[in-house]
């Protein structure tokens, strides 16, 4: 059972690197580095070209919350006045940042930033980060999010190749002119050019890298038992998605789908008696990993899927120009993965071809932009034979997490398909 479980040995590798990345990383900003705070859904390819070390917002979102700093930050917030309706995983950092004890925070606290950048995607990115711009006196840059007039549900199978099509040329076109502004910012931050040919190399590394990511998405979904844990499978894919296009994010997804190929050709799998299979929709639970193998012993039912890994390939491999390549890749990134028509469809494909038999909804009630298509999902995964559990709950936020109240919810769900339901 899953007591015999034998963790990778990419695993360690990964999280020996990051832990080195985020000591170098520390080092350069503690020692007076200029570096970007920046959104997840912002081109962060461009500040990897131009070697700008940058931190990105739901990744320190996350340090605070594994450090169980957020229920702290989270009061702090309602003590400054802000509504209680404020997007946690996007906010945490700004509340911490603004209440200045930086004894209490990680690292000492982050200085200033000299650059700050986001995306509209969501009604309070762009007041989160004015504030944080007007608080330190960082510059900000905006990118624009215009809405898809006829959004094509299955996006995954043109977004590679057929992308100006997918996401129209208008959208591109000003993408591309936003890129290019940023590009301008940071040669003038650094007194450094932007190398177009060497940016071209690394966006095809990437994709080489993401074509890698592919393949072990293809062994996990035809893989008789599942072979590694979902608690495995993230840091796995999520580390060399820091560093993508890298050597070092090249050679280790292809150890890990190595690794992952072995398991499969050997029949091994998380537990012996694989009875359900589970879908874990929405970002980590941070603070509650633990939590991915709850059911495992009692009811033979193993998280096989998170968005992290299958996400790598469909949502970054894009062929072609390499500057409007990027802007592809970034233009709709959030949205594919929250917003109708586009989420639904997609997990609900990824939950057929990976045989999902219950998936657990993430839905961050205070979130707008990650809850809004959240019923839409719902119906999509039903539609498709998927029994679905809602979890309203927030991936930094422990005050909104029942353990026990969930797992209980969960193990009614597993005895009643069990018998038959």
């Amino acid at each position: 059972m899953s007591d015999a479980y034998t963790p990778l040995a990419a695993t360690a590798r990964a999280t020996a690197f990051q832990r080195d990345w985020v000591k170098r990383l520390r080092q350069r900003i503690t020692a007076g580095e200029r570096y970007a705070f920046v959104n997840a859904d912002t081109p962060h390819e461009i500040f990897h070209a131009m070697d700008v070390p940058l931190v990105t917002n739901q990744w320190w979102s996350a340090v605070i919350a594994a450090k169980q700093l957020s229920e702290h930050y989270l009061d702090r917030m309602a003590a400054m006045g802000f509504h209680g309706r404020l997007a946690r995983y996007s906010s945490l950092p700004l509340i911490a940042a603004l209440d200045g004890d930086r004894e209490r925070q990680p690292w000492g606290g982050l200085s200033p930033p000299a650059i700050l950048c986001a995306r509209q995607s969501a009604d309070d990115h762009q007041r989160i980060f004015q504030l944080w711009s007007e608080a330190t006196g960082a510059p900000l840059h905006l990118f624009s999010a215009p809405g898809v007039p006829d959004p094509m549900p299955d996006w995954w199978v043109h977004a590679r190749c057929d992308w100006e099509r997918l996401y129209g040329s208008a959208r591109l076109d000003l993408m591309v002119a936003q890129i290019e502004e940023l590009v301008a910012r940071l040669e003038a931050m650094t007194g450094r050019a932007f190398d177009r040919e060497d940016f071209a190399g690394y966006m095809d590394a990437i994709n080489r890298q993401e074509a890698i990511f592919d393949e072990v998405t293809t062994l996990l979904a035809k893989a008789p038992r599942c072979p590694i844990r979902i608690a495995e499978q993230i840091p796995n894919v999520m580390i060399p998605q820091w560093h993508r296009g890298s050597a070092w994010a090249l050679d280790h997804a292809a150890a890990f789908r190595d690794e992952v190929a072995a398991r499969v050709a050997e029949g091994r799998g998380v537990v012996e008696d694989e009875r359900v299979r589970m879908m874990w929709i929405g970002a980590g639970l941070w603070f509650d990993t633990g939590f991915y193998q709850a059911f495992e012993e009692s009811h033979g039912a193993v998280f096989a899927w998170s968005m992290y890994l299958p996400f790598a390939a469909d949502g970054y491999i894009r062929h072609g120009d390499p500057m409007r390549a990027l802007a592809a890749r970034v233009v709709s990134m959030n949205e594919q993965l929250h917003q109708p028509p586009w989420a639904g469809a997609w997990l609900a494909r990824e939950a057929r071809r990976h045989r999902i038999d219950l998936a657990l909804l993430l839905i961050p009630r205070h979130d707008r932009f990650s809850a809004a298509g959240s019923m839409f999902i719902r119906h999509a995964l039903e539609q498709a034979g998927v029994r679905v559990v809602e979890i309203w709950s927030d991936m930094v936020d422990r005050r909104d997490w029942d353990s026990e109240a969930v797992r209980r919810a969960v193990t009614a769900v597993l005895d009643e398909m069990a018998a038959g339901g």
